[in-house]
């Protein structure tokens, strides 16, 4: 299911999404987000189809994989928003070594989608206190 995600929200959810609740113990995070956008609403097509052929429930099932959520943006309708995090590197590199990999590209090719990628390491302290006073809970 995609979800309207403003900056806002996006930085509400990293701030209380809890890495270590995974059983994983200490580790380097990494939160990739990508931008794919296309024309004609291919790109929330393509999420649409990410979702309803289980693509992504599987995705979320592999071992490292914290998130991994399709967003639209409010002031783009053509670009959708993934956000996907892995416990480490080595999760990540599993996963793209996967046979999912390239469903993946078969879709992003089928909808012709273009990319745009960020890639962040997620702070394992967590929110500074002095921060805490601007977040609504």
């Amino acid at each position: 299911m995609l979800q309207k995600c403003g900056l806002e929200k996006i930085v509400f959810m990293l701030y209380n999404y809890s890495i270590f609740e995974n059983g994983f113990g200490s580790f380097m995070a990494i939160m990739v987000n990508i931008y794919y956008t296309g024309i004609n609403g291919n790109a929330v097509k393509f999420a649409k189809e990410m979702t309803e052929s289980g693509i992504v429930s599987q995705i979320r099932a592999e071992d490292g994989n914290l998130r991994y959520d399709y967003c639209y943006l409010l002031d783009d309708c053509e670009t959708v928003l993934l956000i996907d995090s892995w416990v480490d590197q080595h999760a990540l590199d599993v996963h793209h070594a996967s046979p999912m990999m390239q469903k993946i590209i078969e879709l992003r090719e089928k909808y012709n989608l273009s990319m745009r990628v960020e890639r962040y390491l997620l702070d394992e302290s967590g929110v500074p206190e002095k921060d805490k006073a601007f977040i609504r809970y």
